[in-house]
Parts: C-alpha cells; structure tokens; sequence
C-alpha cells in the first residue's frame, strides 16, 4: 500500500486554502493553517512532507516561518514553496536562500502547481530512502565495530590456572574455559573427547570393570 503523502498549507485566506485542498485532496492528505504559528504548531503534532506556505501572513510572515522550520533539525528536510503574490526577483531570492525549494507567484497556476508537488514529493522520497540506509549503515558499521571489540577482549595475555586451566578475569574471579570464552564472544561448543583422553577414559572405565588393557 503506497503512502499517502501529507501537504500544510499555509496562507491568511480562506479561500485560497479551499482551492489549494480542492485541487490537490485527490492524491495528498491536505493539513491548512491560517497563520504562521498556527504552521509551526501543526508541525509538532504531524508528520508533514512538504509545505506550501503564503508570503505575506500578519503576526510572522512566511520568510520568518521558512527560517524557523530550516533551523530546526527535526523539520529542516521538509521541502518548502513558496506561494505569494510578491512576484519580485528580490523575494524570490530571499525565499530560496531562506531555504525554500521553490518559489509560485499567485494568482497560483494548479495545472504547475501539481506537477512541481509531484516532483518535490518524490525528490523528497528518494531523499528519505537514501536517509535511511545511510542510517541503516551507520547502524550495521556500529554493531561491527562493538562485535570486534568484544573479540579484541580475547587478545593479549590471558591468565590461566597451569593445572585445572581455569581462566582469572580483571575482576580477579575464576572461571571454566568455555564458560570465560562464552561471556566473552559469540563462540559456541560442542562437547567430544580427543584421541589420547579417550584412550585414558577407557583404561579408567576397564580398570574399574577389571577389564585388561
């Protein structure tokens, strides 16, 4: 089942967030905010892929709410466009260098608008996969690294009794050989007899039976 993508919008104007959810409803869960606080707080309590956020906003304009989401970690990944009627270079400058992905001037062409949603949507999906193998990675390099750690506990001068051939850990205690080796890496036993203790078994065994060698 694919995922089903979720988009804030953001503008003061109703209506421009009825026809913004109109036009997209069809293929993205759509989230609105009338605000720029109203944005940064529906960021907490959703998982959100891409926002399309109104310039000119009273109380915190949409510059300001693109500055606030790029300096949070958590939510610095989520692509931004912007839509606005300041159609200036100088705005559209400061939009992308705030850190927004793209830049519509209003009245908003739908027909565009869903085709840069679509891609920055994808791009944003490849985005994540190779995010989560690179952490994936990460993770197997740090479960190696802690595996040859634990084998380089083996290395080195190991103290051993010469006659029960006990082995002393740094805690000074004693302990079976195969029980140390097993605390110590993912080693497992399997129990047998070699040749020479076999052959002392068995003279014990027919020694006790009075049986001659």
């Amino acid at each position: 089942m694919n995922k089903r993508f979720r988009i804030l919008a953001v503008d003061d104007q109703e209506i421009n967030l009825q026809l913004i959810t109109g036009n997209l409803k069809g293929e993205y869960e759509i989230l609105t905010a009338l605000n720029g606080y109203d944005a940064i707080a529906e960021l907490d309590k959703h998982e959100i892929d891409l926002i399309l956020l109104d310039v000119m906003m009273p109380g915190i304009n949409g510059f300001e709410v693109c500055a606030v989401i790029k300096a949070d970690e958590r939510f610095s990944d989520i692509p931004v466009i912007f839509l606005t009627a300041m159609d200036s270079e100088d705005s559209q400058l400061q939009g992308l260098e705030l850190g927004g992905i793209d830049y519509l001037t209003k009245p908003i062409n739908f027909a565009l608008l869903k085709l840069r949603v679509r891609n920055h949507i994808a791009l944003k999906e490849r985005n994540d996969l190779v995010k989560e193998q690179r952490d994936l990675l990460t993770q197997k390099n740090e479960q190696l690294a802690a595996a040859l750690a634990q084998i380089k506990r083996l290395e080195g001068i190991i103290p051993i009794c010469s006659y029960c051939k006990k082995i002393r850990d740094d805690k000074q205690s004693w302990h079976q050989l195969e029980e140390y080796i097993s605390a110590h890496s993912e080693a497992m036993f399997s129990h047998g007899a070699c040749p020479d203790c076999l052959e002392e078994q068995m003279k014990i065994i027919n020694g006790h039976l009075g049986v001659s060698a």
